[in-house]
């Protein structure tokens, strides 16, 4: 395939994945949506006064970074987890991966869709925290260029995901039991420096407390991470996960039989 025919694959993809959840968006838009504006309403206004201040910020404002952050990761997996193991269930990754398109540029298009979902809910998140608290940016591009990598990232995670599962209880498994906690472990609701050495330590091997943590500086300019080191981390992990799904692909796991 030459370039032009590379595009016009890569934007087919990445156009059925975006018509796929914005033409359910009651399904997929507002119902994140929904759950983290009542993160707000109870944490941040019935719980948050209470706490006091979190870092030298009001609570409502120290969490709203992370909330954006949780919807953007749960999303853009989400999207690409269910989407992969659909076109598996319906039999016509393979026609996909017996074409002429090479697996990167499928693995582009999964991933575009996932970036595209997160990026939608994080969008309308961000929206729905101007009704709680007025938003103070600090430094728009690492806070833009933070929720696009964590966005690639995790969506990367999701195909993964998909290609693993062998039916659709599988896709619902990482998301409960690794991703949900690893969330809210991640220092959205939190300080660490509020933690004891030792649990300072043990969440410093989570790697959305570093994501978290650098898009929290892009709003408040405060972060319990270096920047460098955030940054360094999330690109070591999509390099990693890039390649391994790439690998997956390749290898048709999960799809050939």
């Amino acid at each position: 395939m030459n370039t032009h025919e590379k595009l016009v694959a890569l934007k087919t993809i990445t156009t059925k994945e975006i018509l796929r959840f914005s033409r359910i968006w009651i399904q997929t838009v507002l119902p994140p949506v929904i759950t983290t504006a009542l993160y707000f309403l109870i944490f941040g206004n019935l719980i948050g006064p209470r706490i006091g201040k979190m870092g030298g910020f009001d609570y409502m404002e120290f969490i709203i970074p992370g909330l954006i952050m949780m919807a953007v990761i749960t999303n853009s997996y989400a999207n690409v987890v269910s989407s992969f193991y659909g076109s598996k269930f319906q039999r016509h990754i393979e026609e996909m991966i017996i074409s002429p398109t090479p697996n990167y540029i499928i693995l582009l298009g999964f991933v575009c869709g996932g970036v595209a979902r997160g990026l939608t809910v994080g969008v309308a998140v961000t929206i729905v925290s101007l009704v709680f608290h007025p938003l103070n940016i600090h430094s728009l591009w690492i806070m833009f260029s933070m929720i696009i990598l964590t966005a690639i990232l995790f969506s990367l995670a999701g195909l993964i995901n998909g290609v693993y599962a062998k039916s659709f209880d599988d896709i619902s498994i990482i998301p409960t039991f690794v991703l949900t906690p690893l969330t809210y472990l991640g220092g959205i609701f939190y300080s660490i420096n509020m933690l004891p050495e030792f649990w300072q330590q043990l969440s410093l091997a989570n790697p959305i407390l570093y994501m978290v943590n650098a898009f929290r500086y892009g709003f408040l300019g405060v972060s319990d991470i270096n920047l460098t080191t955030s940054y360094v981390i999330i690109f070591a992990c999509i390099c990693t996960l890039y390649i391994f799904s790439l690998y997956l692909l390749k290898k048709g796991h999960g799809v050939r039989t």
